[in-house]
């Protein structure tokens, strides 16, 4: 079992235990936020959207407050690097 599985696995298991339903839907936001550093949930909202049409914006919020509720995801703003040195908040 990788480790990305295990996580997985130990996610779902808290969703669970917090009452929250892991639909088909959920699975795939989960699987793409696993995969990929997504810097956005427009981002992940169009990755998800490529699987399932039936994914919506709203899908996305909720997933990822749940997410955010048990602990295994923070959302911070990006800081993108430029040649130059300076940083800015994309």
């Amino acid at each position: 079992m990788t480790q990305t599985t295990q996580t997985r696995d130990k996610i779902i298991k808290m969703l669970k235990d917090r009452g929250c339903r892991m639909t088909k839907q959920r699975r795939i936001l989960l699987d793409i936020i696993l995969e990929d550093n997504c810097s956005s949930c427009k981002e992940i909202y169009y990755r998800a959207s490529k699987k399932d049409k039936s994914i919506g914006t709203a899908t996305v919020y909720r997933m990822l407050n749940a997410l955010e509720e048990i602990g295994a995801v923070t959302r911070k703003n990006i800081i993108v690097v430029n040649l130059d040195g300076k940083a800015e908040e994309a």
